[in-house]
């Protein structure tokens, strides 16, 4: 595990960046990612606006800093149902080298990336990106606020909110009542992960078909949710 204390982030919209820095976007998707598609990727850079890159050097580093880490995301204000227009934070990739995890990093490269377009101010913002595998949905699914859930399926009012979010978020056959973002046939990639899921983690994932480019929608709200939700 490498330091943080080096690593600075940084961010810039998603259509200013050099064909450099895309190449090391494909190296570290390269690099988190068995079989990563890096068509997927380029269409995230195409569909979400801002990008949050880490990188690692500091004093006694030779030559420039390297790309560690970096992600893709955007706020967006969109028409919710029973709720009128609400801030809206889409999620796309996150990638972190696996040196700089378990550190908060892919924390940090998230909301840098998600609030570089940042909306005035709300009473609340609901969260929302597609998940690969139930790593990336842990944190979130960990709050009360988060869905789906393995214990309820959702309720009508969430997926209806759902349905508008994966329209935002570019995916074109969404199933509201398990949350599954069907692929296009092919893989996404399988993250390289040494981290321990439980079978409750992946109850539901069960209806995701990863082979075909399956994910799963998950969504949150901060601080915390309408009444009724």
């Amino acid at each position: 595990m490498s330091s943080l204390s080096a690593v600075s982030l940084d961010g810039m919209p998603t259509g200013s960046i050099s064909p450099d820095l895309r190449d090391d976007l494909h190296r570290i998707f390269d690099e988190t990612y068995l079989a990563a598609n890096h068509d997927f990727l380029d269409r995230a850079l195409g569909r979400f606006a801002h990008l949050a890159v880490a990188r690692a050097g500091g004093e006694g580093t030779v030559g420039e800093d390297t790309t560690v880490g970096f992600a893709i995301a955007e706020m967006r204000a969109l028409d919710l149902p029973r709720l009128g227009t609400q801030p809206v934070v889409l999620a796309g990739l996150c990638c972190v080298q696996a040196a700089y995890r378990r550190q908060g990093l892919f924390r940090r490269l998230e909301v840098h990336a998600a609030t570089a377009g940042a909306l005035p101010g709300a009473e609340r913002l609901l969260s929302a990106g597609r998940m690969a595998h139930p790593v990336s949905f842990r944190v979130m699914s960990r709050l009360p606020t988060a869905v789906p859930r393995p214990d309820r399926p959702p309720t009508e009012w969430q997926q209806e909110i759902a349905a508008v979010v994966a329209a935002a978020l570019g995916i074109e056959r969404f199933d509201p009542e398990t949350f599954v973002c069907t692929g296009d046939g092919t893989p996404i990639g399988t993250p390289i992960l040494d981290i321990d899921v439980t079978a409750e983690e992946w109850k539901v994932f069960a209806p995701v078909d990863r082979s075909r480019g399956d994910a799963l929608l998950g969504m949150c709200w901060f601080p915390d949710a309408p009444t009724g939700w």
